[in-house]
């Protein structure tokens, strides 16, 4: 499989074909990912109550989200690895840039931010650039506002 990237998710979505997105951690779990033709590996805060043992996503940090998306991209070939920002993480448009710019040079691809951070004048569209090689992913912002809970 070729490496995935937006404009293999754009001409997928053209088609009418459908996308595939798991939820991955580590390493093995991103080859076999792979193996399957995964086109999009999330690499979600949600690792803070899947992994940790935690009962929410509010402790994970993003130097933790860089670790687990370090991990995946070393199991990755082909799949575009999508990191969540974590709580707190976008505080401030400051803030959102730094912690951007560290789960890329993790290995992600593409960074989702989720609701609030809208409010505060960024339009994190799809694949649109919002600063100079930052990709951002907008979350519905009806879904994800609050830290999820098991």
């Amino acid at each position: 499989m070729p490496a995935i990237t937006l404009t293999t998710l754009q001409s997928l979505k053209q088609k009418g074909e459908k996308i595939t997105m798991l939820t991955c951690y580590d390493a093995t779990f991103a080859h076999a990912c792979n193996e399957a033709g995964v086109e999009v590996l999330l690499v979600g805060d949600s690792l803070g109550m899947v992994l940790q043992g935690h009962d929410s996503t509010l402790p994970v940090t993003t130097a933790e989200m860089a670790y687990h998306v370090a991990a995946v991209k070393r199991g990755n070939a082909d799949a575009l690895i999508l990191a969540d920002l974590p709580f707190m993480a976008y505080a401030t448009i400051e803030q959102t840039m730094t912690n951007s710019a560290l789960l890329m040079q993790a290995g992600a691809h593409m960074v989702k931010v989720e609701g609030a951070i809208v409010a505060r004048g960024l339009d994190p569209s799809a694949g649109r650039t919002w600063h100079p090689g930052v990709r951002a992913h907008g979350a519905d912002t009806a879904i994800g506002q609050h830290p999820r809970r098991l």
